[in-house]
């Protein structure tokens, strides 16, 4: 996945230390009638593994914004926000190049509004539409956020 130039240029100064990073994960809803809701799911070119979009903040971008741009970055998908999800601090991860980082994570509901999936800056090997009661195997990590995307109501919910 690429790396921001705002984080380059940090890391720039600050070599492998540990940097916080505010992060976003977009859990866009596909309302399908009496069937339920699709979720959309991207493969990451990296892992392999499928999760919902997710991205970096920029600095001064609002987070909202930010995550209904990289559902357009990468899947070409058109959506709006609906809700706040999600507030939650990630573990600390290594890089395979030895950059140390730590998230705070916002997931927000989606809501579908127009573009046919697939990926399209190269960060993805795949973006599909997967039925709620047949999406692939996930993370753990992965599959709380969509399932906090999928919980009724508009309240956010904060790890304690």
């Amino acid at each position: 996945m690429p790396t921001p130039d705002f984080v380059l240029d940090l890391r720039a100064k600050i070599g492998h230390d540990p940097l916080w990073l505010p992060g976003v994960t977009a859990v866009v809803l596909r309302d399908t009638g009496a069937a339920g809701c699709d979720v959309l799911l991207v493969k990451r070119a990296d892992t392999g593994a499928w999760t919902p979009v997710t991205g970096i903040v920029d600095p001064g971008e609002q987070p909202a914004i930010a995550a209904a741009r990289e559902v357009l970055e990468e899947a070409d998908i058109v959506a709006v926000p609906e809700a706040l999800k999600s507030v939650r601090s990630l573990p600390p991860m290594q890089y395979a190049n030895g950059d140390r980082s730590q998230y705070l994570d916002l997931t927000f509901r989606f809501r579908y509004v127009s573009g046919e999936p697939h990926p399209a800056d190269g960060e993805n090997t795949d973006a599909a539409w997967f039925s709620v009661d047949a999406m692939p195997p996930m993370t753990d990590d992965m599959a709380a956020r969509v399932a906090s995307g999928l919980a009724p109501g508009d309240v956010c919910a904060f790890e304690g």
